[in-house]
């Protein structure tokens, strides 16, 4: 796998750092309503629920009535929360470590699309699976889409990681498992990296490590 030069790394967090299922939110939901999976589906996406949620247009509270709303039952806080977790999985202590051999040698930033309730139990999972308490502690930033009011692959959020952190794009390599997102970042100068199943991390920095 080509390893182009950089100084600066951007990481996604689902399915780059994190393990993710999105079905499996859906299929929660589905359980609790005792509904067909594809109904639960449609529901949520004409009503926009993650768009929404993943840009601050809601806050948690907001959401979670919004789920009761457009799902039409009086679902408990904590109902939502495990449905709407259900979708994380694991994080493989092995892409920690690298991590963590990276960030004296770059400068390392996370990039998601995602939402309070969502980074509250990546943080929980991050604690069980490696002991590191938050994402804050292995990246010099974290770029969160409920925060910035925007989403991949919109340009702009791009341009706003480049522009706080004074990182030149062409010294900037973008790892997302999303092909739109990257994109995005490529028609900016920002240098990519498709990770996919069964490509993760481990395997694009691999060169990296063996050099030292």
């Amino acid at each position: 796998m080509n390893n182009p030069s950089f100084k600066n790394i951007i990481f996604d967090l689902g399915a780059v750092i994190i393990d993710i299922n999105v079905p499996k939110t859906v299929e929660a939901f589905a359980a609790l309503l005792n509904r067909e999976h594809l109904w639960v589906q449609e529901q949520l996406k004409v009503a926009g629920i993650f768009r929404r949620y993943e840009t601050g247009e809601w806050n948690d509270a907001q959401f979670r009535e919004q789920i009761r709303q457009v799902l039409g039952v009086p679902f408990t806080d904590e109902q939502i929360d495990n449905a709407w977790n259900a979708l994380l999985l694991q994080i493989p202590k092995e892409r920690i470590e690298l991590i963590q051999w990276l960030q004296p040698r770059y400068r390392t930033f996370i990039l998601s699309n995602t939402n309070p309730i969502h980074i509250r139990e990546v943080n929980r999972i991050l604690q069980r699976d490696t002991g590191v308490s938050s994402l804050d502690v292995l990246f010099e930033r974290v770029y969160l889409s409920y925060e910035m009011g925007k989403m991949k692959p919109s340009a702009d959020i791009y341009q706003e990681v480049l522009e706080e952190s004074g990182l030149v794009a062409e010294e900037t390599v973008f790892l997302d498992d999303n092909l739109d997102n990257l994109a995005s970042a490529q028609q900016l100068g920002i240098q990519t990296v498709h990770i996919y199943e069964p490509v993760t991390i481990l395997e694009y920095f691999a060169h990296v490590r063996t050099k030292g």
